[in-house]
């Protein structure tokens, strides 16, 4: 399926926990369907004139073009860089249950916490 809504969002942290507040505050605020937490990525950047070769965190997001300014101003409320890095890419194309899902799970969406008792990933929902 063709997507041209849809976008993923590629964010750096210094630390672990950093990274996962930001990712949970993107989920519940349904900004984003779901983020990835990659630890142990190495940086290697130029910052104020320097050379710097840093460990961080990847956070990569999955959701919705029209929610990218209202996501990375919460992100940038949330973050310690000055400067945080927050770049989107287009998704070009996609299965289509999963940009459904995608789409379901942010703001614009419907809320898709069930469907149809199971888990996006085909595991059956958790007894509420």
């Amino acid at each position: 399926m063709n997507s041209a809504e849809e976008i993923v969002v590629l964010i750096t942290a210094p630390k672990e926990e950093e990274a996962v507040k930001i990712a949970k505050t993107l989920v519940e605020k349904r900004l984003a369907a779901c983020v990835n937490v990659i630890k142990d990525i190495r940086s290697i950047y130029r910052w104020q004139g320097k050379i710097e070769d840093d460990t961080e965190i990847l956070l990569i997001v999955k959701t919705k073009k029209k929610l990218f300014d209202a996501l990375a101003a919460e992100v940038k409320g949330i973050h310690s860089y000055t400067v945080p890095e927050i770049i989107a890419l287009p998704i070009v194309q996609g299965q289509e249950d999963y940009l459904k899902w995608l789409s379901e799970s942010t703001c614009a969406g419907k809320d898709a916490t069930k469907n149809g008792g199971r888990h996006r990933r085909g595991i059956p929902d958790k007894p509420e």
